[in-house]
């Protein structure tokens, strides 16, 4: 299912000279057998001559190699793995859904199969109520003005029934182990002080109640048959400005947490995770904030974050604060204006290795999918989220995200740990050993020059060679 490209003279020897260019993508968790024959190896380059295609394997060698090396240490371990995927916003299903039924039988196959050409989303995130790209706004306890509900008794996950919740099911059906993350963009607005979908704050006296939605939310998905493995407080809490959102400070969610949501999911005997912060790696005080109290700390699984703003070491600022709390990152755009030849190399270096290598457990990019005008889109929501297919019907257009995911997430597979590799200079890189044994190491070349290096493990290695700017998995 992935699209072939014609290639010219130049990028065909450029191919070749990388060691050929293989006629299947294909290589399945039994190919492990497979590693006495060489490293698999899989490239994606810039100018899309090749797009996450398969080589020809890598052959291994006892010399002594020269030059750049990456040493791979599979007794040096770190963080274990999640998933890798994408945000199922609510527009991404409306548009996988009206797809016809064999054609987004075969993409969701594509998108989350485990095996053959598939490239094996093993994490999701959706939005509690609407996100900015929902078609309209929404929460689960919509009311007329002046109304409240503090029972709760007209919640209802209705507005998730036409397409979200159906296509959920079809991709449990494909990979029932997938783990999903639950983010509200905004409280229903009888509970927020400016009475509006679009920022305000919470109410004290509905902090309860709100609780108590959270409850609702997971016991509802349960009874759809989709667990909800984690949740996160709030998406950007200190971003009021997006249509939903809401303000939540710091000392705010700590209050919430410790004194009613922490309380009503074990009350409710719900083991979904905690998960604060779910912001810009700029404010890593946010998270730390709330993991320094203890009473809320200990109903806290862990911090996401985004990287519109900040540094990705941010996340070690907070697991060395607290490392017996995990980190996430749950979401990063791709601006439709923004080019492959930038985005590739920026998201792989940044968040699939620099995030991973400071100890997330989940890589997501945001928007699953999008139409090619980046729509469906509240009023006032995002107009330039380019998704990780382009949906015009049933055409599908594979876009940066897709790719730049597929890396990861076809081998490092859940379960999987980070393991030690060293970072010769101009190629980060990032290593895991998967719950099959394969190793798996990510590689960026951020040089303007083809560059090629060695990997080293237990005393033997193989050469390998990726363009300027390219990215290469490497499996054995």
């Amino acid at each position: 299912m992935f699209r072939t490209f014609s290639l010219s003279a130049s990028a065909l020897a450029l191919l070749l000279s990388l060691g050929g260019l293989t006629t299947s993508c294909q290589r399945t968790p039994q190919a492990s057998s497979a590693a006495a024959r060489g490293a698999a190896f899989w490239l994606t380059t810039t100018d899309k001559t090749a797009l996450f295609q398969s080589q020809a394997a890598l052959p291994w060698t006892t010399a002594q190699p020269s030059g750049a090396v990456i040493d791979i240490n599979d007794q040096q371990t770190f963080q274990p793995i999640d998933g890798f995927g994408y945000c199922l916003t609510g527009g991404s299903a409306e548009l996988l859904h009206r797809m016809g039924a064999p054609e987004r039988k075969a993409l969701l196959q594509e998108l989350f199969g485990t095996d053959g050409n598939n490239i094996g989303v093993s994490y999701l995130r959706l939005s509690i109520g609407a996100s900015d790209l929902d078609a309209q706004v929404f929460s689960y306890d919509d009311l007329p003005a002046g109304q409240t509900d503090p029972e709760l008794t007209k919640f209802s996950l209705a507005p998730d029934q036409p397409h979200l919740i159906p296509v959920l099911k079809e991709i449990l059906a494909i990979n029932p182990k997938i783990k999903i993350l639950g983010s509200p963009w905004s409280p229903p607005t009888w509970m927020k002080t400016n009475g509006n979908s679009k920022g305000g704050s919470l109410k004290p006296e509905f902090y309860d109640a709100y609780a108590r939605y959270f409850v609702k939310y997971v016991q509802g998905m349960k009874a759809q048959g989709v667990r909800i493995d984690a949740i996160t407080v709030q998406n950007e809490p200190l971003h009021p400005g997006n249509n939903p959102s809401l303000l939540m400070l710091a000392e705010q969610q700590a209050e919430f947490v410790k004194k009613n949501l922490g309380p009503a999911f074990q009350q409710a005997k719900i083991d979904t995770k905690i998960i604060v912060y779910d912001h810009n790696c700029d404010k890593p005080e946010y998270p730390l904030t709330i993991l320094n109290d203890p009473e809320a700390k200990k109903y806290v699984d862990g911090s996401a974050f985004h990287m519109y703003a900040g540094q990705i070491d941010a996340l070690s600022k907070v697991h060395d604060a607290h490392p017996d709390k995990s980190l996430y990152f749950t979401e990063q755009w791709v601006g439709s204006k923004s080019k492959f030849a930038e985005n590739l190399p920026w998201h792989v270096r940044t968040l699939i290795i620099g995030a991973t290598r400071n100890w997330a457990r989940t890589v997501l990019e945001w928007n699953l999918a999008a139409d090619p005008q980046q729509n469906p889109h509240t009023p006032g929501g995002c107009t330039e989220c380019r998704g990780a297919l382009t949906l015009d019907g049933n055409n599908v257009t594979r876009e940066d995200a897709y790719y730049i995911i597929a890396h990861a997430s076809k081998f490092a597979r859940p379960g999987s740990v980070r393991i030690g590799s060293t970072l010769p200079e101009k190629l980060p890189n990032v290593a895991f050993k998967a719950p099959n044994g394969d190793k798996v190491l990510v590689v960026q070349n951020d040089s303007p020059a083809a560059q090629t290096f060695s990997v080293r493990h237990q005393g033997k290695a193989f050469a390998a060679t990726l363009p300027a700017g390219g990215v290469g998995t490497y499996v054995w």
